[in-house]
């Protein structure tokens, strides 16, 4: 067991506050004193209602000491990306459009948590609107990756992956449209669970891309994450694409699943721009997966190359019209500088959003615009029909699917900044994933010669994360990269 309470599992917290050996009141304090030490140079956190969470822990303990333990995450801190709704919390997007804005209303996960007896932790950074790939583009600050603070935790959901890598909360929720889940996981050495489209409510979180976009866990285990995801899964009326699935309990069915698998290596991943590094400690995972028994056969996603392309038309189309409502009349940035209506829309739209969130406008408004329509937008999605099939078609031989998450480990700060398609390379072999709306979990797999962690890439079949994690957990009971901190 780690020996700081900040550095401990879900797993390890929910068995100590029910021996009693710990209360959620002390265990929300060391949190803070955590925060408190390392958040000025790591910037996890746009905010933090200290008194709110203190309330909520002692309300915990008071349950627990009349008997009434809502179970294994009651008394948990969970932190929250700053695009899922909390009432009475702020609610920014890491964007000026949305500086001053406070939610009047708790997201359905939101919702969930509360009745898990979890306590809401904080409103955690990412890139503007969940645009981008390293928190970079966040309108608040600069979110560093605690394994190097040279270099970035990955994005959009960077504040989430650097405040549990930090030891600033105990897991935490992201939001992944093209990677932004499994790719700030991987850069900061942590489980991180995109699940199937439809398993988890996307009703209070704000849009992006609502075809691609899906709610989900950061932890620091597999087992953390199944208890996350049971907690945070199922059917929603609230959210017209919510699924009528059951929810398993994930935590119980990870001691029932034990395989061997077959497991899929797609030719099209392992190909140039991909670090050796990183090539190496997949292969490495790979061979373990072997030795456990696994069937191990390469596969073909014939149409990945055209995944990127693909990928940032539906993107940015749904981008614009969901934007539309950020006017400068409803609510959000209103300029003052404005001479009437046309111009207070122009310039509340002008200084509210930053230039990744415009570019990614201009160039969905341009593609959904009349004569460009079927050309882009149209031949976009008959490829993420063909990438699906792809991917349903490899199911017929395999269990999952291998690949590495991301193609090179953290990258420094400012590195990339200003080159967006080297950017939006980062999520080359995360954005088949939302595409085809499949869950993709990533897991540590090692670390590079100069320290950084690598993350490896398991893919599921539709709405079979039980299974999944337990690939994931066969994984890590061998290898103790779960269980490694950084030195902050």
């Amino acid at each position: 067991m780690a020996s700081e309470i900040h550095d401990q599992t879900v797993a390890e917290l929910a068995g100590r506050l029910a021996r009693r050996e710990l209360s959620s009141e002390e265990l929300v304090r060391a949190l803070l004193a955590r925060k408190d030490a390392v958040d000025d140079r790591v910037k996890a956190f746009n905010s933090l209602d200290a008194d709110s969470a203190l309330a909520e822990a002692r309300a915990s303990d008071a349950r627990r000491s009349a008997g009434q333990s809502r179970g294994p995450l009651d008394g948990i801190p969970i932190g929250l990306k700053d695009v899922i709704a909390v009432a009475g919390q702020p609610l920014t997007a890491s964007s000026r459009m949305l500086a001053n804005f406070i939610s009047p209303y708790d997201a359905t996960v939101t919702v969930k948590l509360r009745a898990a007896g979890a306590i809401p932790w904080g409103r955690l950074n990412l890139d503007e609107f969940a645009m981008g790939s390293s928190t970079e583009n966040s309108a608040m600050q600069t979110t560093r990756n605690p394994w190097d603070l040279s270099r970035v935790p990955g994005g959009s959901s960077g504040g989430s992956a650097a405040a549990l890598a930090a030891g600033e909360a105990v897991a935490t929720l992201g939001s992944d449209t093209g990677g932004s889940i499994r790719q700030p996981a991987a850069f900061c050495g942590l489980v991180g669970l995109k699940p199937t489209y439809g398993l988890v409510s996307r009703y209070g979180l704000v849009a992006f891309a609502s075809s691609l976009d899906q709610i989900g866990p950061f932890a620091r285990t597999v087992e953390d994450a199944a208890i996350v995801l049971g907690a945070i899964a199922g059917h929603d009326a609230r959210d017209s694409t919510s699924f009528r699935a059951d929810v398993p309990d994930y935590r119980e069915e990870l001691k029932q699943r034990r395989g061997p698998w077959r497991l899929g290596i797609p030719k099209e991943y392992f190909g140039e721009g991909l670090d050796p590094e990183v090539a190496a400690a997949v292969a490495k995972a790979v061979a373990y997966y072997q030795g456990l028994g696994c069937t191990i056969k390469e596969v073909s996603l014939p149409h990945t190359e055209y995944g990127v392309g693909a990928y940032y038309i539906i993107a940015t189309a749904e981008c614009s019209s969901n934007l539309a409502r950020f006017d400068g009349i409803r609510y959000g940035h209103r300029s003052k500088q404005a001479t009437d209506v046309v111009d207070l829309y122009f310039r509340s739209r002008a200084e509210g959003f930053g230039p990744e969130v415009k570019r990614r406008i201009i160039l969905g408004t341009y593609v959904l615009s009349s004569g460009y329509y079927d050309a882009f937008y149209l031949r976009a999605q008959k490829v993420r029909t063909l990438i699906r099939q792809d991917f349903l078609n490899a199911f017929h031989e395999v269990d999952a699917i291998l690949t590495p998450t991301a193609p090179t480990p953290a990258f420094r700060v400012g590195e990339k900044a200003a080159n967006p398609l080297a950017m939006y390379l980062c999520d080359v072999y995360t954005i088949g994933v939302n595409l085809a709306g499949l869950p993709g979990n990533s897991v540590p797999c090692g670390f590079t010669s100069g320290g950084l962690p690598v993350g490896l890439q398991l893919i599921g079949q539709p709405f079979q994360e039980a299974e999944l994690l337990a690939i994931a957990q066969a994984y890590e009971r061998g290898h103790d990269w779960t269980a490694r901190r950084p030195a902050l």
